[in-house]
């Protein structure tokens, strides 16, 4: 165990699965006291009940990233058990090729409120306890979807991850005199942890994604932790002077 982020309080939307979990393992075993936030109860708590017992502090709270009142509800809970909130990761988000139909504007809808709306509402939940802390560091979980176009891709994911890219920058802006850095993370292709009906699959993703892994030039597919690592810089104090930019974690695929 580490004592990078200790005293610190982490809020993790979308934490209990896949690259929100790995992310509330790791700044656990750096000292954080983490609050992760999802849908998927059971996983929540699964997650939650692994990192405790692992000697970290974790705990869960069930949460809709788009209801106003669900953001409130974690705030609250995450300051009551822990004293405040220093950081948060906004990680919560829907892919662009669950089946949804890029002709629906229920679909549409869909994707933007999930992956960007909750990412406005979290930020505004949060940022009045990191004023009062001092200051803190917001982390918005992007894509390279937010830079480019895919025809395979849902356009309201593409959208939503480039309006995301900006509204970080908006944010690290208008927060800056609180002492509050905003940026974001952009991971390339990742494998996928949920169905889309929200079980745990297996899938064989070297087989499943062949041919993008032959566009990326190191030649694999991310792994969860690559992503967490990078979060975790981003909201640390060795990014002091880093706000409104981009990291991106996608093996070189947009340096071609």
């Amino acid at each position: 165990m580490g004592n990078r982020f200790e005293g610190k309080v982490v809020v993790i939307s979308g934490g209990a699965n896949g690259m929100g979990a790995e992310e509330a393992r790791l700044f656990a075993r750096e000292g954080a006291a983490i609050c992760i936030s999802d849908v998927h109860v059971e996983f929540g708590r699964e997650t939650a009940e692994q990192i405790n017992a692992d000697g970290g502090r974790c705990i869960f709270v069930r949460a809709d990233v788009t209801s106003e009142e669900d953001w409130a509800s974690v705030a609250a809970q995450a300051a009551d058990a822990f004293g405040g909130i220093h950081i948060l990761v906004n990680n919560a988000g829907i892919g662009g090729r669950s089946g949804l139909d890029p002709e629906s504007l229920s679909d549409f809808e869909k994707i933007m409120a999930i992956n960007m709306t909750g990412a406005y509402l979290g930020t505004r939940a949060c940022v009045p306890h990191m004023r009062k802390a001092g200051g803190g560091a917001i982390v918005n979980i992007s894509s390279i979807a937010g830079f480019v176009g895919d025809a395979l891709t849902h356009p309201a994911y593409t959208a939503s991850k480039g309006a995301l890219r900006l509204y970080t920058k908006a944010i690290a802006c208008r927060y800056a005199a609180d002492g509050i850095r905003a940026n974001s993370v952009h991971p390339g292709l990742m494998p996928r942890m949920l169905s889309p009906s929200g079980q745990r699959q297996e899938i064989d993703a070297e087989t499943l994604f062949a041919k993008e892994i032959e566009k990326i030039p190191l030649g694999r597919i991310g792994r969860a932790d690559e992503v967490a690592k990078a979060v975790m810089f981003l909201a640390s104090d060795d990014a002091s002077y880093i706000t409104g930019t981009e990291l991106v974690v996608d093996g070189g695929f947009l340096a071609q």
